[in-house]
């Protein structure tokens, strides 16, 4: 399984983006896909992940206003849109998969990793 993540970049704050994370390459069903937030100085941690197959979605506390992720199944793409963003939302953002129902936020069980798109909030 390959994932290709898109759309970071730099941003005032109140601003918006979306990042795409596009995947290849097949994998068992059903499965998970999940954005995770690496900040400067800080562990990686999960923001929102989305199960590809009944579309149950989960988000961290400090995105579940303001961010959504959402999926094109037709396109193997997932979304997360990224509103009225901070400082402290400043990340390198990591595309993961992993195969099963459930959908956690803990990067462990994720077995497939993207290259990681950066997205600076100024």
């Amino acid at each position: 399984v390959q994932l290709v993540e898109s759309g970071g970049g730099s941003v005032k704050a109140g601003g918006s983006l979306t990042l795409s994370c596009v995947a290849s390459g097949g994998g068992m069903k059903p499965q998970c896909m999940g954005w995770f937030g690496k900040a400067p100085g800080k562990e990686r941690e999960g923001v929102a992940p989305i199960s590809t197959d009944y579309g149950s979605t989960y988000y961290a506390d400090s995105v579940r206003t303001r961010f959504t992720i959402s999926q094109d199944n037709a396109r193997n793409t997932v979304y997360l849109q990224m509103n009225n963003l901070t400082p402290e939302d400043t990340a390198m953002y990591y595309c993961a998969l992993k195969n099963g129902v459930t959908c956690p936020q803990d990067e462990e069980a994720y077995s497939f990793w993207g290259q990681g798109t950066q997205v600076t909030v100024s």
